[in-house]
Parts: C-alpha cells; sequence; structure tokens
C-alpha cells in the first residue's frame, strides 16, 4: 500500500491523468464539430444541451488537467476530473447496453476510440489513478 501514497507515484499520476485531460479538452476544443457529432451519437443529451455541453465539457477538461499537472488545488480539481470519468464511463456502457458502435470522440479522429470494453478499462485505469490522488493527496499539497 505505500507504493500509492508513495510522493512520487502521486506526482506521475497527476501528470498523466492530466496530461490525458488536457489532450483531450485540446482535440475537442480544436474541432468542436467533430465533438458534436460525437455525443450526438450517444443519443442521451436533449438536443437542446448538445451545444452548452461540448462548449463547457472541453475546457473543464482542459482547465483541470492543466491545474492537476502544476499541482493547483489539486484535491478540487482530481474531484472534478472523478466525475467527469464517472459520466463518460457511465454515457459508454449505457451505450454498450444499447449496442451503439461508433467512435467514442474522447479524442477526436486523432486517436479514434470505439465504445468498448477496452474505453472502459481505461476509463476505470484513471478514475482509479484519480480516486487514489483524491484520497493520498494532502491537504496543502504545496509543501509536499
Amino acid at each position: 500500500m505505500k507504493f500509492f501514497t508513495n510522493k512520487y507515484f502521486l506526482i506521475v499520476s497527476k501528470v498523466i491523468v492530466g496530461l490525458v485531460f488536457v489532450i483531450s479538452g485540446i482535440i475537442k476544443i480544436s474541432n468542436p464539430h467533430e465533438f458534436v457529432e460525437a455525443v450526438n451519437n450517444f443519443k442521451m443529451l436533449p438536443p437542446v444541451t448538445v451545444n452548452l455541453f461540448v462548449i463547457i465539457i472541453p475546457w473543464m477538461e482542459f482547465a483541470s488537467g492543466l491545474l492537476l499537472m502544476f499541482n493547483i488545488f489539486p484535491k478540487e480539481t482530481v474531484t472534478i476530473i472523478t466525475g467527469l470519468l464517472i459520466i463518460f464511463t457511465i454515457a459508454i456502457v449505457v451505450a454498450m447496453i444499447r449496442s451503439l458502435t461508433f467512435s467514442c470522440g474522447c479524442f477526436g479522429n486523432i486517436f479514434p476510440q470505439d465504445v468498448g470494453f477496452l474505453k472502459i478499462l481505461e476509463n476505470l485505469i484513471l478514475l482509479g489513478l484519480a480516486i487514489n490522488i483524491l484520497i493520498n493527496t494532502p491537504e496543502n499539497s504545496f509543501d509536499k
């Protein structure tokens, strides 16, 4: 268990999770039309909310990832990331249950990933890292 609380493991975890969210956010910000299509493929949001979702989520991903990588408000930031990962994973599971097959849009057309068990596994690994960061990051992490 000491491995997961190791200062260096936490730093590497923050960089990995943060980088994934920064890259994902940048790709979605740079091509919102592609992201709109990906969101519509899930068939989960009312059409009136899709544009708002497409505007807000990529910026949340980008900002949260950047803040986490630079250890700024890490507990608050990783809480946002954890919430996003839970929502994204639920959306993928629901799409699989409904037998929908398409690229999830997580990294646009640069790194296309189909909705499926591999994407769920990736999200669960990131979620595990995020929860570990949340649990094991000291309150005043600027000193540590």
